[in-house]
């Protein structure tokens, strides 16, 4: 197998703190700079998985890096490079506590919670007489609240003001921000004969008080996307969609007994599937960005990240 990087404990010159996510590794440095390193590591229902996905973080990393830069007419964003190609360098904001979930399709998440008869999600009302993968009227947004351990949980725009976790001005901001970015995701989907079906983006505020957008966006992992050619019949034969995203790892995993329940034990992961995971996440990257991947050199990936980084501080 090739290898992967999933774990990493680098120290980086004026390095203040380390802090290591789900997927992704974050060193906090001087002068209000991160270093954020996209590990191989697979995250599903808010469980990481045992094995790690050869060139998955790189792929996460170099695809957030384009939205990024096709975004930025839109508001400011935290990133300043990407020395390595599973990291990314940027300016320190402070998070909002919330994700900013937005739903153009009837999928994933909320199909689940469709089918079980909750029409209501995070406070939106779900139209009635509607199947799995048809499109909303208009894309409604759906939050979640951002839990350091566990899951996320769903969260209402009333419950987030009057609990102060957002406040009203800024999380009316933050819901003109999340439609403007996943209207110009649409408009990059659609050029590539895609559908985006739902994301989530992230904000924060920078130290000058501005509100930034963070974290990656429109990748697979934060992500669902269609195949645009043949949507509409697959749609009227009621036959699942071909899609592009994180989704077929979930699915894999309900099929196999697994949900992130409490009791549940994470299903074996062969060499075999493994591999057919990075190809897919290799595919996702070059249907969603029209480019091909570019293979990193992965003999030593920390000696190869701890260079690149060095070199890159050492120039600012």
């Amino acid at each position: 197998m090739i290898n992967t990087l999933t774990h990493c404990d680098f120290h980086f010159p004026r390095q203040l703190s380390h802090y290591k996510g789900k997927v992704r590794e974050v060193y906090e440095l001087e002068k209000d700079l991160l270093v954020i390193v996209a590990s191989d590591r697979l995250s599903a229902f808010d469980v990481v998985m045992p094995k790690g996905i050869p060139y998955k973080g790189q792929i996460l990393n170099q695809i957030a890096t384009k939205m990024m830069a096709a975004t930025d007419d839109i508001l400011p964003n935290w990133l300043i490079a990407t020395p390595d190609p599973n990291v990314a360098i940027g300016y320190r904001c402070v998070p909002f506590k919330v994700e900013m979930v937005i739903r153009g399709y009837l999928s994933g998440h909320a199909a689940r919670e469709y089918k079980a008869g909750k029409h209501n999600l995070c406070g939106v009302e779900m139209p009635n007489g509607m199947i799995e993968n048809d499109a909303f009227p208009r894309p409604i947004i759906t939050p979640s609240t951002k839990a350091e351990k566990g899951h996320d949980e769903d969260i209402s725009r009333e419950a987030i003001i009057e609990q102060g976790i957002v406040s009203e001005a800024d999380y009316l901001q933050l819901e003109k921000y999340t439609r403007a970015l996943f209207q110009r995701g649409t408009e990059i989907a659609g050029k590539q004969d895609l559908i985006l079906v739902d994301t989530k983006y992230e904000f924060g505020k920078n130290t000058k008080g501005q509100i930034v957008l963070i974290d990656e966006i429109h990748t697979p992992d934060s992500s669902r996307y269609f195949y645009a050619n043949g949507y509409a019949e697959r749609q009227a034969k009621g036959v699942p969609q071909k899609q592009l995203s994180k989704e077929f790892v979930r699915q894999w995993l309900i099929s196999n007994g697994f949900q992130g329940l409490e009791g549940q034990e994470v299903p074996f992961m062969s060499d075999q599937y493994i591999k057919s995971v990075s190809d897919r996440y290799i595919e996702l990257y070059e249907k969603i960005t029209g480019e091909n991947f570019v293979k990193a050199d992965t003999t030593n990936i920390p000696q190869r990240i701890k260079e690149n980084v060095l070199n890159y501080l050492n120039c600012m």
